[in-house]
């Protein structure tokens, strides 16, 4: 093996080493309560679960209705028990569908944003 091809090897693996934890230590949603296309009977909360602990400062959740209207409290926090997981209260709300819009940050700074939708139902 030549010398180029031992400085490119050294290169990919390198790389594949560095994007490779990058990639994984993106804080990726594993649970929702109410869950992802899911029904609910009037949630108080909405619940989120990450891979990796959460930087408060930095995140958020709001939850929508079906025309666009914020209807959550704007309180996102991390949860005292569980720094891997968002919560945000709602007031009472009707039934029909609401669709949630979140931004994680993992305590590295990596940003992760994703959404979902969940319909009340008595």
């Amino acid at each position: 093996m030549g010398i180029v091809q031992v400085v490119v090897a050294g290169a990919l693996a390198v790389a594949a080493m560095v994007y490779g934890g990058e990639a994984a230590a993106h804080a990726s949603l594993v649970a929702a309560t109410p869950p992802a296309g899911g029904v609910a009977a009037a949630p108080q909360e909405v619940m989120l679960v990450f891979t990796e602990r959460i930087d408060a400062a930095f995140s958020t959740v709001e939850v929508r209705d079906s025309s666009g209207e914020r209807v959550d409290a704007g309180n996102t926090h991390v949860d005292a028990g569980n720094p891997k997981c968002l919560r945000v209260s709602l007031p009472p709300l009707p039934r029909g569908a609401y669709r949630v819009l979140w931004k994680a940050v993992a305590t590295d700074m990596h940003v992760k944003n994703g959404d979902f939708t969940f319909r009340i139902e008595p």
